[in-house]
């Protein structure tokens, strides 16, 4: 979209300068679901899902609670009935028992030497894959009973396309020096994309073509629940009740969101977003998407509302300084942040007073929700947040307009910071409770411990491989692509196949840091968690779908928050 330059009229030396300064645009397409969310917002539009179903939905979790709890001989059963639980989307209802239950999974197969299915792949992966996603002790040997004496896997497992699949997911799982799941993986991904038609049903070999492009353990959970449910429906053998319970609450889901989205609508709407700022993405339906991969479940309604519309104003925010400022703008713009008192920002042009305006209100009301909670130490650490981000971006702008490609070692510090990790792990613990303490924010903000450090490296190199060639189409600081490039004089792809290694790194981080003791309660530890796993559903195939929300992201927003599932 071409930008109106003159729009807005001058009203300081700042703007006249900005009036005829030359303007780079973005061309970023136009928001796609205008009005469509706003019909939820209406107070006479309460959600509507009925009493009757509500009280289906109750009946069946108890059911579900009763096969969790209920003996059986063999683990194996036990272990599928949770994993279905899982993809099911409908685990936050029972996190106590499914606990219990891989507890004494873990005790009787370790300490009793229970050896049930011990020989069949799929079990043992789907065991190795659910202790260690819950934090227990398991090591990957595991796996050396179906290697041969060389080291390598057995190739009777070819034609085991299940036990693969299995094997493939568990291997997300891996630690650094898990040198057999390194191999499993390389295994795996040979032998899935190469599967005999002879060899798999129609549904397990789309099952394979979804695992390969989207892995469980690095997905979006409400959005592989959806892909889930109907194949779910289509096994001839599919428990009924855990099938019911799973489309009701879908559904039950699904009216809260889209009356959270009404009302997010609504006040973007309010800030009047594509007049002022109509260089910047228009993405609210999207954005809320992204972050509630951090926390779906009912309870975090204010937490999700909070962090939407904070990252949101970090889109316009980050367009301003991509895009649009003026160097001398952005230099006031940043002072004034830095200042941080709304008086500040009159030196300012208009449409930076705009935004300065909006997110001193929007900090403003935060501080008063954390204040009326018991909680106002939060705000100073949520400012102290964005301030270390407009630095950082102010840095980057620097280096555009000197035309100055860093090297990997000025480039990363800068542009870990700039990717807004720090300031959205740091929002997302603004509206969770009392168990986040004082101690939480300041290892985020202070401490940088390696967990943070791993999803920020997650999150730049995901964000440079899938948009450096967009932004350098228009103008664009050099992001660690080309500052790979150029250092070490590699190709595009070299560099950039360089860049998914430390990707991969990352997440050995990532998995380790989860089961380290910490002062970190392990409920925040899984939110930072999937904070990180939403990149790789933002950031697909080496597209940014946010910014390109007509592309696979519109299909995610209409499956989760359009279409109800069919009862």
């Amino acid at each position: 979209m071409s930008l109106p330059i003159l729009a807005i009229p001058p009203s300081s030396p700042a703007q006249e300068t900005s009036r005829v300064a030359e303007r780079r645009s973005a061309n970023f397409h136009p928001g796609i679901w205008g009005d469509y969310f706003l019909k939820y917002a209406s107070d006479s539009n309460s959600m509507s899902f009925p009493a009757k179903a509500k009280g289906r939905i109750e009946r069946l979790k108890g059911e579900v609670r009763k096969m969790l709890t209920d003996a059986t001989d063999k683990p194996s059963q036990k272990l599928n009935l949770i994993d279905q639980i899982q993809r099911l989307g409908i685990a936050y209802h029972f996190e106590i028992e499914i606990n219990q239950q891989l507890e004494q999974i873990h005790k009787s197969y370790f300490e009793l030497h229970d050896n049930d299915n011990n020989d069949d792949l799929h079990t043992v992966a789907l065991l190795f894959r659910l202790l260690r996603q819950q934090s227990y002790t398991i090591s990957c040997e595991i796996f050396n009973k179906f290697r041969d004496r060389e080291g390598n896997f057995s190739e009777s497992l070819i034609a085991d396309v299940q036990g693969l699949l299995s094997l493939f997911e568990a291997c997300h799982l891996r630690f650094h020096g898990d040198d057999i799941l390194n191999d499993a993986l390389a295994f795996t991904i040979t032998h899935l994309e190469t599967i005999d038609k002879g060899k798999a049903s129609p549904k397990l070999k789309k099952q394979v073509s979804h695992a390969l492009n989207q892995p469980i353990y690095n997905g979006i959970p409400r959005l592989e629940a959806r892909r889930y449910i109907p194949l779910y429906q289509d096994e001839p053998l599919h428990n009924e009740v855990l099938l019911s319970l799973a489309k009701l609450d879908f559904n039950l889901l699904q009216e809260q969101h889209q009356k959270e989205l009404g009302n997010l609508t609504r006040w973007w709407k309010d800030l009047d977003v594509e007049r002022k700022f109509p260089f910047a993405r228009d993405r609210i339906v999207e954005m809320y998407l992204w972050m509630s991969g951090v926390y779906f479940e009912p309870e975090y309604e204010g937490a999700r509302e909070i962090l939407t519309k904070v990252a949101s104003m970090v889109s316009i925010i980050d367009d301003i300084y991509d895009v649009y400022g003026t160097l001398e703008e952005l230099k006031l713009f940043t002072e004034v942040i830095e200042r941080w008192d709304v008086d500040a920002k009159d030196g300012l042009p208009e449409y930076m007073q705009a935004c300065y305006k909006t997110v001193f209100d929007l900090y403003d009301e935060i501080g008063y929700e954390m204040t009326r909670k018991g909680r106002p130490y939060r705000l100073f650490f949520a400012k102290e947040a964005m301030k270390n981000l407009v630095r950082a971006y102010f840095t980057e702008a620097k280096w555009f307009h000197q035309n100055h490609v860093p090297t990997m070692e000025e480039y990363m510090p800068i542009a870990l910071q700039s990717a807004a990790v720090e300031l959205l792990l740091v929002t997302l613990l603004l509206g969770m409770g009392d168990f986040v303490t004082k101690d939480a924010f300041d290892w985020v903000l202070y401490v940088d411990p390696k967990m943070v450090k791993a999803v920020k490296l997650v999150v730049r190199l995901l964000d440079d491989i899938a948009g450096h060639k967009f932004e350098q189409e228009r103008g664009h600081v050099a992001s660690s692509v080309e500052c790979f490039m150029k250092q070490y004089g590699v190709t595009e792809e070299e560099a950039k196949e360089e860049l998914r290694k430390q990707v991969a790194d990352a997440w050995k981080d990532i998995n380790e840091e989860l089961h380290c003791p910490t002062i970190i309660p392990r409920p925040l530890l899984v939110r930072i968690h999937n904070f990180a796993r939403t990149m790789h559903v933002v950031y697909k195939d080496e597209i940014d779908l946010y910014t390109h929300g007509v592309t696979e992201f519109k299909k995610h927003v209409t499956s989760l928050y359009v279409n109800p599932l069919p009862m």
